[in-house]
């Protein structure tokens, strides 16, 4: 599931301020990156599975290795976890609307919170 048209892909923001913004909402990095992008995922552990939300970024500048870029951020997405195959984005996938509205809810804190601090 794509989040699509949340604004979130329309910010542009230096490397600290997107992780520790991502931080404060729960959000983590993990070994989700090299040194061109960067992934932060919420873990929703509930009865239906475990689901993941992302939100992808990609170096416009500098190197995310050296903890030194300027990030473009993308649209988020979820997925569900099946072990041990990894984690399915299909389009056939279900989503309990508790999750999503949860998620939806996130983002939008989010995109707040990057776009007073962007700067």
């Amino acid at each position: 599931m794509i989040f699509e048209k949340s604004g979130i892909e329309l910010l542009v923001v230096p490397q600290a301020v997107l992780h520790n913004t991502m931080n404060k909402h729960g959000l983590v990095l993990g070994g989700h990156w090299d040194y061109e992008r960067m992934t932060f995922d919420f873990k929703y552990e509930v009865p239906e599975g475990i689901y993941y939300l992302r939100f992808p970024a990609y170096s416009i500048e500098g190197d995310v290795g050296a903890r030194a870029a300027t990030l473009q951020l993308m649209e988020p997405y979820m997925g569900k976890h099946y072990y041990p195959t990894g984690i399915e984005y299909g389009e056939d996938e279900h989503f309990p609307d508790r999750i999503v509205d949860h998620a939806v809810q996130k983002i939008r804190d989010i995109h707040a919170d990057l776009s007073t601090l962007r700067v």
